[in-house]
Protein backbone atom coordinates (compact mmCIF):
# COMPACT_ATOMS: atom_id res chain seq x y z
CA UNK A 1 0.00 0.00 0.00
CA UNK A 2 2.84 2.34 0.94
CA UNK A 3 4.51 1.66 -2.47
CA UNK A 4 1.31 2.56 -4.30
CA UNK A 5 1.02 5.84 -2.37
CA UNK A 6 4.66 6.71 -3.11
CA UNK A 7 4.11 5.85 -6.79
CA UNK A 8 1.02 8.10 -6.95
CA UNK A 9 2.92 10.95 -5.28
CA UNK A 10 5.73 10.64 -7.83
CA UNK A 11 3.24 10.65 -10.70
CA UNK A 12 1.53 13.69 -9.18
CA UNK A 13 4.85 15.53 -8.88
CA UNK A 14 5.74 14.71 -12.49
CA UNK A 15 2.37 16.01 -13.75
CA UNK A 16 2.61 19.12 -11.58
CA UNK A 17 6.15 19.74 -12.79
CA UNK A 18 5.07 19.39 -16.40
CA UNK A 19 2.33 21.99 -16.08
CA UNK A 20 4.56 24.37 -14.10
CA UNK A 21 7.21 24.05 -16.83
CA UNK A 22 4.60 24.47 -19.58
CA UNK A 23 3.08 27.57 -17.97
CA UNK A 24 6.50 29.06 -17.36
CA UNK A 25 7.47 28.42 -20.96
CA UNK A 26 4.26 30.04 -22.24
CA UNK A 27 4.69 33.01 -19.89
CA UNK A 28 8.09 33.61 -21.48
CA UNK A 29 6.57 33.93 -24.96
CA UNK A 30 7.06 37.26 -26.66
CA UNK A 31 3.73 38.85 -27.54
CA UNK A 32 3.35 40.02 -31.15
CA UNK A 33 0.35 41.77 -32.70
CA UNK A 34 -0.21 41.34 -36.43
CA UNK A 35 -2.69 43.48 -38.39
CA UNK A 36 -4.13 41.29 -41.18
CA UNK A 37 -5.68 43.01 -44.17
CA UNK A 38 -8.60 40.59 -44.45
CA UNK A 39 -9.66 37.24 -42.99
CA UNK A 40 -9.55 34.71 -45.79
CA UNK A 41 -8.89 31.05 -46.54
CA UNK A 42 -6.39 32.54 -48.98
CA UNK A 43 -4.11 32.81 -45.92
CA UNK A 44 -4.45 29.15 -44.91
CA UNK A 45 -0.72 28.54 -44.13
CA UNK A 46 -0.82 31.38 -41.61
CA UNK A 47 -3.75 29.86 -39.71
CA UNK A 48 -2.16 26.41 -39.87
CA UNK A 49 0.99 27.86 -38.27
CA UNK A 50 -1.11 29.47 -35.54
CA UNK A 51 -3.34 26.44 -34.89
CA UNK A 52 -0.46 23.96 -34.70
CA UNK A 53 1.57 26.14 -32.33
CA UNK A 54 4.41 26.81 -34.74
CA UNK A 55 4.78 30.40 -33.51
CA UNK A 56 4.85 29.25 -29.88
CA UNK A 57 7.55 26.76 -30.83
CA UNK A 58 9.60 29.80 -31.85
CA UNK A 59 8.89 31.61 -28.57
CA UNK A 60 6.13 33.88 -29.89
CA UNK A 61 2.57 34.54 -28.77
CA UNK A 62 1.01 35.86 -32.00
CA UNK A 63 -2.34 37.63 -32.10
CA UNK A 64 -3.98 38.51 -35.43
CA UNK A 65 -6.11 41.64 -35.57
CA UNK A 66 -8.45 42.12 -38.53
CA UNK A 67 -7.60 45.52 -40.04
CA UNK A 68 -9.50 45.85 -43.36
CA UNK A 69 -7.49 47.55 -46.11
CA UNK A 70 -3.73 47.80 -46.71
CA UNK A 71 -3.90 51.53 -45.96
CA UNK A 72 -5.26 50.80 -42.48
CA UNK A 73 -2.72 48.01 -41.90
CA UNK A 74 0.03 50.45 -42.85
CA UNK A 75 -1.31 53.06 -40.43
CA UNK A 76 -1.44 50.47 -37.62
CA UNK A 77 2.22 49.55 -38.16
CA UNK A 78 3.41 53.15 -38.49
CA UNK A 79 1.53 54.22 -35.37
CA UNK A 80 2.98 51.36 -33.33
CA UNK A 81 -0.42 49.81 -32.60
CA UNK A 82 0.97 46.54 -33.99
CA UNK A 83 4.48 45.23 -34.54
CA UNK A 84 3.78 43.49 -37.86
CA UNK A 85 1.44 44.16 -40.77
CA UNK A 86 0.15 41.62 -43.27
CA UNK A 87 -0.94 43.13 -46.59
CA UNK A 88 0.18 43.85 -50.13
CA UNK A 89 3.84 44.76 -50.72
CA UNK A 90 2.72 47.95 -52.46
CA UNK A 91 2.31 49.54 -49.02
CA UNK A 92 6.10 49.60 -48.53
CA UNK A 93 6.48 51.44 -51.85
CA UNK A 94 3.95 54.13 -50.93
CA UNK A 95 5.52 54.78 -47.52
CA UNK A 96 9.07 54.90 -48.90
CA UNK A 97 8.16 57.25 -51.74
CA UNK A 98 6.21 59.37 -49.26
CA UNK A 99 9.51 60.29 -47.63
CA UNK A 100 9.18 58.35 -44.35
CA UNK A 101 12.65 57.92 -42.83
CA UNK A 102 11.72 54.89 -40.74
CA UNK A 103 10.00 53.24 -43.68
CA UNK A 104 8.45 49.79 -43.97
CA UNK A 105 10.16 46.63 -45.18
CA UNK A 106 8.71 43.30 -46.29
CA UNK A 107 10.48 40.45 -44.50
CA UNK A 108 8.44 37.38 -45.49
CA UNK A 109 5.98 36.47 -48.23
CA UNK A 110 3.00 34.12 -47.95
CA UNK A 111 1.10 34.30 -51.24
CA UNK A 112 2.43 34.46 -54.78
CA UNK A 113 -0.81 35.00 -56.68
CA UNK A 114 -3.79 37.30 -56.41
CA UNK A 115 -6.28 35.36 -54.31
CA UNK A 116 -9.44 36.98 -55.62
CA UNK A 117 -11.98 35.52 -58.00
CA UNK A 118 -14.16 37.32 -60.50
CA UNK A 119 -17.88 36.97 -59.85
CA UNK A 120 -20.50 37.47 -62.58
CA UNK A 121 -24.20 38.01 -62.05
CA UNK A 122 -24.82 35.46 -64.80
CA UNK A 123 -23.77 31.84 -65.14
CA UNK A 124 -21.73 32.04 -68.30
CA UNK A 125 -18.91 30.60 -70.34
CA UNK A 126 -16.47 33.34 -69.44
CA UNK A 127 -14.40 35.31 -71.90
CA UNK A 128 -12.44 38.44 -70.96
CA UNK A 129 -13.95 40.29 -73.90
CA UNK A 130 -17.33 40.04 -72.16
CA UNK A 131 -16.03 42.59 -69.67
CA UNK A 132 -15.97 45.36 -72.25
CA UNK A 133 -18.59 47.96 -71.48
CA UNK A 134 -19.40 46.30 -68.13
CA UNK A 135 -19.25 47.65 -64.59
CA UNK A 136 -16.57 45.87 -62.49
CA UNK A 137 -16.22 46.50 -58.75
CA UNK A 138 -12.44 46.19 -58.39
CA UNK A 139 -11.67 47.43 -54.86
CA UNK A 140 -9.93 50.51 -53.47
CA UNK A 141 -7.83 52.64 -55.83
CA UNK A 142 -4.13 51.91 -55.30
CA UNK A 143 -4.83 48.61 -53.50
CA UNK A 144 -3.40 45.31 -54.74
CA UNK A 145 -6.78 43.73 -55.67
CA UNK A 146 -7.65 46.61 -58.01
CA UNK A 147 -4.14 47.05 -59.41
CA UNK A 148 -3.58 43.34 -60.04
CA UNK A 149 -6.95 43.02 -61.76
CA UNK A 150 -6.15 46.06 -63.91
CA UNK A 151 -2.75 44.58 -64.80
CA UNK A 152 -4.30 41.20 -65.65
CA UNK A 153 -6.86 42.84 -67.92
CA UNK A 154 -4.27 45.02 -69.64
CA UNK A 155 -1.94 42.03 -70.08
CA UNK A 156 -4.77 40.21 -71.84
CA UNK A 157 -5.56 43.10 -74.17
CA UNK A 158 -8.43 44.72 -72.22
CA UNK A 159 -8.01 48.44 -71.53
CA UNK A 160 -9.69 49.74 -68.39
CA UNK A 161 -11.15 52.66 -70.36
CA UNK A 162 -13.17 50.07 -72.32
CA UNK A 163 -15.23 49.31 -69.22
CA UNK A 164 -16.42 50.87 -65.97
CA UNK A 165 -13.49 49.93 -63.72
CA UNK A 166 -14.85 50.96 -60.33
CA UNK A 167 -12.23 51.73 -57.65
CA UNK A 168 -14.51 53.91 -55.53
CA UNK A 169 -15.55 51.13 -53.12
CA UNK A 170 -13.35 49.93 -50.27
CA UNK A 171 -12.45 46.23 -50.67
CA UNK A 172 -14.20 45.30 -47.42
CA UNK A 173 -17.44 46.76 -48.81
CA UNK A 174 -17.32 45.32 -52.35
CA UNK A 175 -19.42 42.21 -51.69
CA UNK A 176 -22.11 44.26 -49.96
CA UNK A 177 -22.21 46.69 -52.88
CA UNK A 178 -22.57 43.81 -55.36
CA UNK A 179 -25.33 42.17 -53.31
CA UNK A 180 -27.04 45.56 -53.20
CA UNK A 181 -27.20 45.67 -57.00
CA UNK A 182 -24.05 47.61 -57.95
CA UNK A 183 -21.92 46.30 -60.82
CA UNK A 184 -21.99 43.48 -63.34
CA UNK A 185 -18.88 41.82 -61.89
CA UNK A 186 -16.99 41.95 -58.60
CA UNK A 187 -13.57 40.70 -57.48
CA UNK A 188 -13.66 38.81 -54.13
CA UNK A 189 -11.50 36.62 -51.88
CA UNK A 190 -12.58 33.28 -50.44
CA UNK A 191 -14.68 32.30 -48.55
CA UNK A 192 -16.71 35.42 -49.46
CA UNK A 193 -16.79 34.51 -53.17
CA UNK A 194 -18.18 31.01 -52.50
CA UNK A 195 -20.67 32.30 -49.91
CA UNK A 196 -22.00 34.85 -52.38
CA UNK A 197 -22.31 32.12 -55.04
CA UNK A 198 -24.06 29.79 -52.59
CA UNK A 199 -26.67 32.45 -51.82
CA UNK A 200 -27.37 32.93 -55.54
CA UNK A 201 -25.99 36.46 -55.92
CA UNK A 202 -23.49 35.51 -58.62
CA UNK A 203 -21.14 32.91 -60.11
CA UNK A 204 -17.36 32.47 -59.92
CA UNK A 205 -16.11 32.73 -63.50
CA UNK A 206 -12.35 33.38 -63.31
CA UNK A 207 -9.27 33.46 -61.07
CA UNK A 208 -7.53 36.84 -61.08
CA UNK A 209 -4.39 35.07 -59.83
CA UNK A 210 -4.26 32.86 -62.91
CA UNK A 211 -4.65 35.91 -65.12
CA UNK A 212 -2.08 38.06 -63.30
CA UNK A 213 0.82 35.66 -62.77
CA UNK A 214 3.28 35.38 -59.87
CA UNK A 215 3.67 38.34 -57.53
CA UNK A 216 4.47 38.73 -53.79
CA UNK A 217 0.82 39.58 -53.28
CA UNK A 218 0.58 39.50 -49.50
CA UNK A 219 3.63 39.81 -47.28
CA UNK A 220 4.61 40.57 -43.70
CA UNK A 221 5.90 44.07 -43.11
CA UNK A 222 7.39 46.04 -40.22
CA UNK A 223 9.19 49.31 -39.62
CA UNK A 224 12.86 49.28 -40.59
CA UNK A 225 13.82 50.18 -37.01
CA UNK A 226 11.71 47.37 -35.52
CA UNK A 227 13.32 44.79 -37.81
CA UNK A 228 16.79 46.09 -36.97
CA UNK A 229 16.14 45.98 -33.22
CA UNK A 230 14.21 42.68 -33.25
CA UNK A 231 15.94 40.54 -35.86
CA UNK A 232 15.49 37.33 -33.90
CA UNK A 233 11.75 37.96 -33.49
CA UNK A 234 11.37 38.67 -37.20
CA UNK A 235 13.29 35.53 -38.15
CA UNK A 236 11.38 33.41 -35.64
CA UNK A 237 8.06 34.68 -36.99
CA UNK A 238 9.16 33.85 -40.55
CA UNK A 239 10.14 30.35 -39.37
CA UNK A 240 6.62 29.83 -38.04
CA UNK A 241 5.13 30.89 -41.37
CA UNK A 242 7.55 28.60 -43.22
CA UNK A 243 6.39 25.65 -41.11
CA UNK A 244 2.80 26.50 -42.02
CA UNK A 245 3.69 26.57 -45.72
CA UNK A 246 5.55 23.25 -45.42
CA UNK A 247 2.55 21.63 -43.76
CA UNK A 248 0.14 22.83 -46.44
CA UNK A 249 2.36 21.46 -49.20
CA UNK A 250 2.80 18.09 -47.49
CA UNK A 251 -0.75 17.35 -46.34
CA UNK A 252 -4.13 16.62 -47.89
CA UNK A 253 -6.80 19.25 -48.25
CA UNK A 254 -9.22 17.56 -45.83
CA UNK A 255 -6.53 17.42 -43.12
CA UNK A 256 -5.75 21.11 -43.60
CA UNK A 257 -9.45 22.02 -43.55
CA UNK A 258 -9.89 20.27 -40.19
CA UNK A 259 -7.03 22.30 -38.72
CA UNK A 260 -8.32 25.73 -39.78
CA UNK A 261 -12.08 25.14 -39.53
CA UNK A 262 -12.35 27.00 -36.20
CA UNK A 263 -10.97 30.12 -37.90
CA UNK A 264 -13.96 30.05 -40.28
CA UNK A 265 -16.92 28.92 -38.14
CA UNK A 266 -19.49 30.16 -40.67
CA UNK A 267 -18.06 28.05 -43.50
CA UNK A 268 -18.75 24.32 -43.85
CA UNK A 269 -15.58 22.24 -43.45
CA UNK A 270 -16.23 20.55 -46.81
CA UNK A 271 -16.44 23.97 -48.46
CA UNK A 272 -13.17 24.98 -46.76
CA UNK A 273 -11.57 21.86 -48.24
CA UNK A 274 -12.87 22.79 -51.71
CA UNK A 275 -11.55 26.34 -51.39
CA UNK A 276 -8.12 25.08 -50.28
CA UNK A 277 -8.08 22.93 -53.41
CA UNK A 278 -9.05 25.96 -55.50
CA UNK A 279 -6.09 27.91 -54.13
CA UNK A 280 -3.74 24.96 -54.62
CA UNK A 281 -4.95 24.65 -58.20
CA UNK A 282 -3.83 28.21 -58.99
CA UNK A 283 -0.54 27.69 -57.10
CA UNK A 284 -1.39 30.53 -54.71
CA UNK A 285 1.18 29.97 -51.94
CA UNK A 286 4.92 30.40 -51.72
CA UNK A 287 7.13 27.41 -51.01
CA UNK A 288 9.55 29.70 -49.19
CA UNK A 289 8.98 33.00 -47.40
CA UNK A 290 11.86 34.71 -49.19
CA UNK A 291 10.79 37.47 -51.59
CA UNK A 292 12.95 37.50 -54.72
CA UNK A 293 14.02 40.60 -56.62
CA UNK A 294 12.24 39.24 -59.70
CA UNK A 295 8.92 39.03 -57.86
CA UNK A 296 9.38 42.44 -56.24
CA UNK A 297 10.11 43.93 -59.67
CA UNK A 298 6.78 42.47 -60.78
CA UNK A 299 5.06 44.30 -57.91
CA UNK A 300 6.60 47.53 -59.20
CA UNK A 301 5.42 46.69 -62.71
CA UNK A 302 1.84 46.28 -61.45
CA UNK A 303 1.95 49.50 -59.40
CA UNK A 304 3.47 51.40 -62.33
CA UNK A 305 0.81 50.04 -64.69
CA UNK A 306 -1.82 51.51 -62.35
CA UNK A 307 -0.10 54.91 -62.47
CA UNK A 308 0.89 54.75 -58.79
CA UNK A 309 4.69 54.57 -59.06
CA UNK A 310 6.08 58.08 -59.56
CA UNK A 311 9.71 57.08 -58.89
CA UNK A 312 11.59 53.81 -58.68
CA UNK A 313 12.23 52.09 -55.34
CA UNK A 314 15.18 49.80 -54.49
CA UNK A 315 14.60 46.14 -53.67
CA UNK A 316 17.56 46.18 -51.27
CA UNK A 317 15.87 48.81 -49.08
CA UNK A 318 12.28 47.58 -49.11
CA UNK A 319 12.86 43.84 -48.75
CA UNK A 320 14.67 42.46 -45.69
CA UNK A 321 16.73 39.48 -46.84
CA UNK A 322 19.15 38.63 -44.00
Amino acid sequence: MKKIIIFLIIIGLIITGYFVFKNKKQSNLKSIKVAEVTHSIFYTPQYVAHALGYFKDEGLDVNFLLTPGADKVTSAVLSGDVEIGFCGSESTIYVYNGGEKDYLQSFAGLTKKDGSFLISRKKEKFDLNKLKGKHIIAGREGGMPAMTLEYALNKNGIKTNELNFDTSIDFASTSGAFIGGTGDYVSLFEPTASELEKKGYGYIVASVGKLGGNVPYTSYIARKSYIKNNEKTIKDFAKGIQKGLDYVYKHKNDEIAEIIKDYFPDTNVKKIEQIIKRYKDIDAWNKETKISKKDFDHIKEIVKNAGKLDKDVPYTKLVYTK
